[in-house]
C-alpha cells in the first residue's frame, strides 16, 4: 500500500518537473500530456492533473488555459466512448430481443413507422460494427472486451447458474429478454447532461429513441400561441440534427405524429407500446399547465396498464411547482429577487411528415422560403449550441455585465433558442457561467428569471391571455389595424423600432434590450394591447418560450405581478443602444448614408441631406405612423389612472399598490392549509410592486406625463452637442454612460422627492460633477470643477 503511494507520489514530481521544460519551451503542452498520462495512467491523470498545473492559473494563464482545454477533450472523449459503448450494450440486447420475439403492425402507423421500430435492432448492430472499425484503438479494446463478454453471458445463460454480467457507465446487464424502453424526446434534444438518456440506460434494456408530434396539444389553449412559425422551424433542424447525433452512436429517432386530438400523445404512446413490447417509458418534464396536464393524464393511464412512466426534472433549474412561499411571504412576489429567497428557503413518419418546417406556396406553384435567412443565421445543432456557449465564455461574458443592451454589437449570449428546445442544459449553463473567469450575476441572474416565469405560469395558467391586476383589464387600446402592421414589419418610420423588428422578421431573434424598446413603442405610444405583441413575439422568435413571453409582455403591458420602471423611447433610447446608428444600417440599409446625428431621426434631416442620401420619406422609407409621443404618452398615463379609480376596490389605500387575487394553491403553501378549504373561503388580495408614476398619477389624473415627478420614460440623451470631455464618455465608453443616465435619474428623483416634500435642495459639492444650468441638453454634464456662469 505504501509502496502504492510512493509510486504515485513519484509520479507527480515527474509530472512537475517536465512542467518546467514546458514553461522554457522545450516541450509542447500536447506532448507533455501525453508523457503526463503515460506516468500517471488514466485514473490519477483525472485525479490530479488540474491540480499540478493550478499555480499556472496566476503564473501563466495562456499555458493554463491550453492545457486545461487539452484535459477536458481528452477526458470528455473518453466519456463519449463510454456512452457509445453503453448504447452498444443496450442495441445488443435489443438485437437478441428482436429475434426472440416479432412485433406485431399497427395499421394506424405507416409501414415506414412499424420498419423503423422493429428492424432498429438489427441496423442498430450493423452500424455498431461499421463504427467499430472506424473507432480508436482504445475504443476496439474495450468493445472487444464487452462483446467476449456479452458472448459469455448468453452462453452461461443457459446454464441455471445465475451470473452477473460487466457494468459500463453505471448500466447493468439484463437478460435479452427483457423489453425495451421508450426514450420520449419532447424539449430535451440533446445527449450531454440529459436525465432521461441516462434514466433509460439504467434500466438496462434496449432503448428506442422517438419523438411525438401532436400539434394540437402543443399549441396551448385559447390564444396562447405556444409554437409559432419560427419556433416549428427551428425545432424541425434541432430533431434532425439529434437524429444525426443519434446515428452517429448507433441508435435512430422515430418520428411519429399525432394526426386529431382523437389521435393524441396517449394513443400514440400506447400504440408504440403495443407494438414493440415496452413496459417502461422515460422523459423529462415540461412545465407549461396543459401539458403538464396531459401528462399527468399519460401518467395514470399508463400506471393502469402495468406500464411505468418515469419523468426526470431537467428543463428548469428549480420545478416550478416544488417552489413555495412559506418562510418568505407574499410581499414582492412578481420580483425575483423574491423568488429567488423562495428558492433558497425551500430547498413513426419521417421528420419531413410532421410538417413542422413545411413552407408556404405562391398561386404559380413557387415555394415562399420566409426562413432563409433564419437558416443562415444560426447552427441548430447541440454543437451549435456549445460552440455558441464557449463562445460566449471566452469573449462576450466580459461585455455582457455592462453592455448586454448594446445593439450594435454582439454582447449577448444567443442561448436562448438552445435554451428553449433543451439543447443545452440549464444546469450546464449556470455550472460553465460560474465556473468563468468572469462571473456575470446578471447572467446567472436571468436564469432564475426563466425559472420564475415557469412558475408565474405554472400559478396563473391564464397568463398568456389575460391581464392579472384586474383593473387593467378595463384598459383602452387602441384598434388601429394599421399602425399594429406596421409595428410587425418594421414600417413605424422610428429606425430603431423598424431595425429591431426588422431584426426579428429575418432572423427569428432580437436582444432583451431591443425587445424592451418594441414592447414599449407598442404598448405607451401606440395603445395596441400587449396580447397582439405577445402573440407576434411567439410567431416569430426562434426562442418563443410562453411563460418567459406571457411574464414579460404582462409586466410591460402594466397588468403582470412586476411593473417595468421604464418606459423606452423610441428616438432617445438609441443614443444608449446604437449611438453611431451601426445597428440601423444594418437593418434599415436605405438609411445608411444618413449622418450619425440624424440617422435615429430623419424628418429632421435637410432635404438636400435627404436627397444626397437618397432618402425619400413616404417612399424608400415611411414616414412617422405617429408623431406626438409626448401626447400619446400622457394619455397612456390618464388612461391608467382612470381604470384605477373605477376600480379602486383593487388599490391599496395605505400604500397606493394594486391588489391582485391570490391563487388557492400559493394561499395554501403560504397558511399550511389545503387548497379546498382556501377555495372556499373569502378571497385574499395581496399588494404588488406598482410603478411610483401610476401612484402619483392616481392623484393628478389629468396630469402630462412631463408634470409627474416619477415620470419612467429613460430619456437617453436627447443631444449630441455637449462637452468634448462628456461627448467621449458618453459616446465612446457605453459604461460611463449608462452610470451617468443612472445617476442623473436618481438625482433627478430626489429633487423631486425634496420638493414635494417642502425640503430644501442639497448644496453643490465642490469639484464634483452637476448639471450645467445653461445647457440646451438638459440632461448634459460638465467635468467637477467648472462653473458654468448664466448669460
Amino acid at each position: 500500500m505504501s509502496s502504492s503511494k510512493d509510486s504515485g507520489d513519484n509520479g507527480v514530481s515527474l509530472v512537475r518537473k517536465m512542467l518546467r521544460e514546458v514553461l522554457v519551451g522545450r516541450e509542447d503542452p500536447d506532448g507533455f500530456f501525453a508523457l503526463c498520462v503515460s506516468v500517471l495512467g488514466h485514473q490519477d491523470t483525472r485525479a490530479q492533473f488540474l491540480t499540478v498545473i493550478r499555480p499556472l492559473a496566476t503564473a501563466n494563464v495562456a499555458l493554463h488555459s491550453t492545457l486545461t482545454a487539452i484535459y477536458e477533450e481528452y477526458f470528455s472523449n473518453i466519456e463519449d466512448d463510454e456512452l457509445q459503448l453503453a448504447m452498444t450494450l443496450s442495441l445488443l440486447e435489443a438485437d437478441e430481443a428482436s429475434k426472440q420475439s416479432s412485433t406485431k403492425v399497427n395499421p394506424t402507423h405507416s409501414s415506414e413507422d412499424v420498419s423503423a421500430v422493429q428492424n432498429m435492432s438489427s441496423s442498430f448492430t450493423q452500424r455498431n460494427e461499421q463504427s467499430f472499425k472506424q473507432s480508436s484503438p482504445r475504443q476496439q479494446d474495450i468493445s472487444e472486451s464487452v462483446m467476449e463478454q456479452e458472448k459469455s453471458k448468453r452462453y452461461r445463460r443457459k446454464k441455471p447458474k445465475k451470473v452477473t454480467g460487466h457494468q459500463v457507465v453505471g448500466l447493468p446487464s439484463a437478460p435479452s429478454s427483457q423489453p425495451p424502453v421508450l426514450l420520449w424526446f419532447r424539449r430535451d434534444l440533446r445527449l450531454c447532461d440529459n436525465p432521461a438518456i441516462i434514466g433509460a440506460l439504467e434500466v438496462g434494456a434496449p432503448v428506442i429513441p422517438v419523438f411525438i408530434w401532436a400539434p394540437d396539444e402543443e399549441e396551448g389553449p385559447g390564444t396562447t400561441v405556444a409554437m409559432g412559425g419560427a419556433c416549428k422551424f427551428w425545432l424541425h433542424q434541432a430533431l434532425s440534427c439529434l437524429r444525426q447525433s443519434l446515428e452517429r452512436i448507433g441508435s435512430s429517432l422515430v418520428f411519429l405524429k399525432a394526426e386529431s386530438p382523437s389521435d393524441s400523445s396517449l394513443q400514440t404512446l400506447k400504440q408504440l407500446l403495443q407494438e414493440t413490447g415496452a413496459k417502461t417509458v422515460v422523459a423529462n418534464a415540461v412545465y407549461e399547465p396543459w401539458l403538464k396536464e396531459r401528462d399527468d393524464l399519460v401518467l395514470s393511464a399508463l400506471r393502469k396498464q402495468g406500464v411505468d412512466l418515469r419523468m426526470y426534472h431537467s428543463y428548469c433549474l428549480r420545478d416550478p411547482y416544488s417552489v413555495t412561499t412559506r418562510g418568505v411571504g407574499l410581499r414582492g412576489i412578481g420580483s425575483v429577487s423574491h423568488f429567488m429567497s423562495c428558492c433558497k428557503q425551500n430547498p413513426g413518419p419521417p421528420l419531413d411528415a410532421l410538417e413542422l418546417a413545411k413552407m408556404p406556396r405562391r398561386k404559380d406553384g413557387t415555394i415562399i422560403d420566409w426562413a432563409a435567412n433564419i437558416r443562415k443565421s444560426w447552427n441548430f445543432s447541440e454543437e451549435g449550441a456549445l460552440a455558441q456557449l464557449n463562445n460566449f465564455l471566452q469573449d462576450g461574458v466580459y461585455k455582457y455585465e455592462r453592455e448586454s443592451g448594446r445593439a450594435d454589437s454582439p454582447n449577448t449570449s444567443g442561448l436562448s433558442p438552445y435554451l428553449h428546445f433543451g439543447q443545452l442544459s440549464p444546469r450546464w449553463l449556470l455550472w460553465d457561467a460560474k465556473g468563468a473567469k468572469c462571473r456575470p450575476p446578471k447572467f446567472q441572474r436571468k436564469l432564475a428569471w426563466r425559472d420564475l416565469a415557469y412558475w408565474q405560469l405554472s400559478l396563473f395558467p391564464d397568463l398568456p391571455w389575460e391581464s392579472l391586476r384586474p383593473p387593467y383589464k378595463a384598459l383602452r387600446w387602441s384598434s388601429e389595424s394599421a399602425h399594429l402592421k406596421a409595428w410587425q414589419r418594421g414600417r413605424t418610420g422610428y429606425p430603431l423600432v423598424d431595425a429591431a423588428m426588422r431584426q426579428l422578421w429575418l432572423s427569428g431573434w432580437m436582444n432583451n434590450y431591443m425587445r424592451h424598446v418594441v414592447a414599449s413603442f407598442l404598448i405607451a405610444y401606440l395603445h395596441l394591447p400587449w396580447q397582439e405583441g405577445y402573440r407576434w413575439f411567439q410567431d416569430t422568435l426562434v426562442d418563443a418560450d410562453v411563460a418567459i413571453d406571457a411574464m414579460m409582455w404582462q409586466n410591460g403591458g402594466m397588468c403582470g405581478l412586476d411593473h417595468w420602471n421604464f418606459v423606452m423611447h423610441p428616438v432617445d433610447a438609441a443614443m444608449t443602444c446604437d449611438p453611431c446608428g451601426a445597428y440601423v444600417r444594418q437593418w434599415c440599409p436605405e438609411l445608411a448614408d444618413l449622418p450619425d446625428e440624424l440617422i435615429h431621426k430623419p424628418w429632421k434631416s435637410p432635404a438636400s441631406m435627404l436627397r444626397r442620401a437618397g432618402v425619400i420619406l413616404g417612399q424608400t422609407y415611411p414616414e412617422r405612423i405617429i408623431t406626438d409621443l409626448e401626447e400619446r404618452r400622457s394619455q397612456s398615463l390618464k388612461d391608467v389612472a382612470q381604470v384605477r379609480l373605477q376600480f379602486i376596490q383593487y388599490v391599496d389605500k395605505f400604500s397606493g399598490c394594486d391588489l391582485v387575487p391570490v391563487p388557492p394553491r400559493l394561499l395554501s403553501e403560504s397558511l399550511g392549509l389545503h387548497e379546498d378549504a382556501v377555495a372556499r373561503g373569502k378571497q385574499f388580495l395581496l399588494p404588488l410592486i406598482t410603478r411610483m408614476e401610476f401612484k402619483h398619477q392616481l392623484e393628478d389624473p389629468d396630469s402630462d406625463a412631463d408634470s409627474n415627478p416619477f415620470n419612467a420614460v429613460l430619456k437617453g440623451y436627447v443631444s449630441r452637442k455637449r462637452d468634448e470631455t462628456v461627448a467621449f464618455l458618453n459616446e465612446r465608453d457605453f459604461t460611463a454612460s449608462v452610470m451617468n443616465e443612472g445617476a442623473q435619474r436618481r438625482e433627478r428623483i430626489d429633487m423631486n422627492y425634496r420638493r414635494m416634500e417642502g425640503l430644501p435642495q442639497p448644496r453643490e459639492p465642490r469639484g464634483k460633477s452637476r448639471r450645467t444650468p445653461t445647457a440646451k441638453d438638459k440632461f448634459s454634464i460638465v467635468p467637477g470643477g467648472v462653473r458654468n456662469t448664466p448669460r
